[in-house]
């Protein structure tokens, strides 16, 4: 069976413009391993990340707690399913020295 790319994959041509190169990377990765529902929880960690990193400029600090422990559950989800995080928890960890 052909490779997935994003011509012929929603989830990947959706995300190929809005994520970096290494979370598309690792998205390319999971959906050729037909694992998509692991794929769409990257893409919301993703989104829960920046989301948090907007929240520490506008100095919301609850909000950014509240939803940095949401992308940690998910995270921890991929984990238990042997997914390689390794830049998502780069970027969590970062996001987290953050928050006050």
């Amino acid at each position: 069976m052909a490779k997935k790319n994003s011509r012929n994959t929603d989830i990947l041509s959706e995300s190929k413009n809005t994520t970096s190169p290494k979370v598309y990377s690792l998205l390319v990765d999971l959906v050729n391993e037909n694992k998509d529902d692991l794929a769409e929880d990257v893409l919301k960690i993703d989104y829960l990340l920046t989301y948090t990193s907007n929240c520490i400029k506008d100095k919301d600090f609850k909000e950014a707690k509240s939803t940095i422990k949401m992308a940690k559950a998910r995270m921890d989800k991929l984990i238990e399913n042997k997914v390689n995080i390794e830049y998502l928890q780069y970027l969590y960890d970062g996001i987290n020295a953050k928050i006050k």
